[in-house]
């Protein structure tokens, strides 16, 4: 049944904003979703939240009644709260009406099927969360079957990286490994793997992209490792034809995942 709470000390309260923190969120197995929209994306997909809160006035609405019920048949908490506790949690002034607790969930590298899709992404130690959820995001509108996560990457799961995912951290199976144990996976992997390099010489555009492609991007600052770069069939340059010597990691990562998807 749905409760209320009313106090900043409360436990749960506490609990919540704390995944804020990787530590917390690590030791938890847990993260924290903003909005009613990116609530609404896990619901539709079979997500509940472990924990919904919501204010008074948005309890009304009909998607949170169908999240409030959702919550509430997986075993979860749903629970009615004041702005001053929203905005404690979310740690914004301005906060949504609707915050949410999720389990997370990644998926084994073994678990991926490279036949399901014609286009995957795998990103080596990136480490700005607002670049890694807009990845998420074009990965999901493109139709990309997962994102792979290589050595030491930010948080999929931070507040930052799962807002800026818009709910495509629903949609997008998110998958961990070492660099030995992606170049070990990436032995058998059937289609062309292209990866970008400052050096490169070949266009991305004449690259050949055979289904199913895995593009392989770098760190924002670095790029590609030699390991990452010598396990690519094919490394590809992007074209700069303005002042700007390079794009942004989010922005050229979605250039790629659509010139091996011909969208």
């Amino acid at each position: 049944m749905s409760r209320a709470i009313t106090s900043l000390a409360n436990p749960t309260v506490k609990a919540a904003r704390a995944l804020h923190m990787r530590k917390a969120r690590e030791e938890s197995g847990r993260f924290l979703a903003e909005g009613l929209k990116i609530v609404t994306e896990a619901v539709e997909l079979g997500r509940a939240p472990r924990i919904l809160l919501y204010s008074a006035e948005a309890g009304a609405h009909p998607l949170a009644r169908r999240a409030r019920a959702a919550t509430e048949a997986a075993g979860g908490e749903a629970i009615e709260v004041g702005r001053d506790i929203l905005a404690k949690i979310s740690r914004r002034d301005n906060p949504q009406t609707v915050l949410a607790v999720f389990d997370q969930a990644f998926t084994p590298l073994s678990a991926l099927d490279p036949a399901a899709a014609p286009c995957w992404v795998a990103l080596e130690a990136v480490r700005d969360p607002g670049n890694l959820g807009t990845i998420v995001r074009t990965a999901d509108a493109a139709g990309s079957g997962g994102v792979i996560l290589v050595g030491d990457c930010c948080d999929p799961y931070s507040v930052e990286a799962v807002r800026a995912t818009m709910g495509s951290v629903f949609a997008v199976k998110i998958a961990r490994a070492s660099v030995a144990e992606f170049l070990a996976w990436r032995a058998a992997w059937p289609g062309s793997v292209v990866g970008t390099l400052l050096t490169a010489t070949t266009d991305f555009r004449a690259a050949a992209y055979t289904p199913p492609s895995l593009i392989l991007m770098g760190n924002e600052q670095a790029g590609l490792t030699p390991d990452l770069a010598a396990a690519c069939d094919v490394t590809v340059k992007i074209p700069m034809r303005g002042r700007a010597d390079s794009l942004n990691l989010a922005v050229a990562t979605g250039v790629m995942i659509y010139a091996a998807t011909k969208g």
